[in-house]
């Protein structure tokens, strides 16, 4: 029998040419930088969920949850998530804070990636946001 995946939701902030990333603290992604996001709540959509945790994880808050993708995240030992992103708009990009399960938050370019390590979601995300910024064109999302 098959595990069901429990849903999971992650916010891209852009600022520029850079993305907000944040460091996790916990499993199953620890020590690896990735989108502020986590576990839904109860009674939460996924765009709901984005938005809760880029506040808690980092201080910021945001609007307009647009789903940009979704990726099956099977757990090693059965069960996992099923994530959807969402790009997001947020206003106020100052004052960046590592809170709840974030060791660290803070830009980074997608040339950034080289030198930290990121989920394949995370590194699949911004190869796509990057080759609709080298073409002029922004996905209607």
């Amino acid at each position: 029998m098959t595990a069901k995946l429990k849903p999971a939701s992650s916010a891209i902030v852009i600022d520029g040419d850079r993305y907000l990333l944040i460091r996790r603290a916990n499993p199953p992604a620890k020590d690896l930088y990735a989108f502020p996001g986590g576990r839904a709540e109860a009674g939460e959509t996924p765009a709901e969920t984005a938005l809760r945790e880029l506040l808690e994880e980092t201080g910021l808050v945001a609007e307009n949850p647009r789903l940009f993708a979704t990726y099956a995240l099977p757990g090693k030992s059965g069960g996992g998530y099923f994530l959807s992103v969402f790009l997001v708009e947020c206003h106020e990009r100052t004052g960046v804070r590592a809170l709840d399960d974030a060791l660290d938050a803070g830009w980074y370019s997608a040339a950034d990636l080289a030198e930290i390590a990121v989920p394949d979601s995370v590194a699949d995300c911004i190869a796509r946001l990057e080759t609709y910024r080298a073409d002029g064109v922004w996905p209607e999302v």
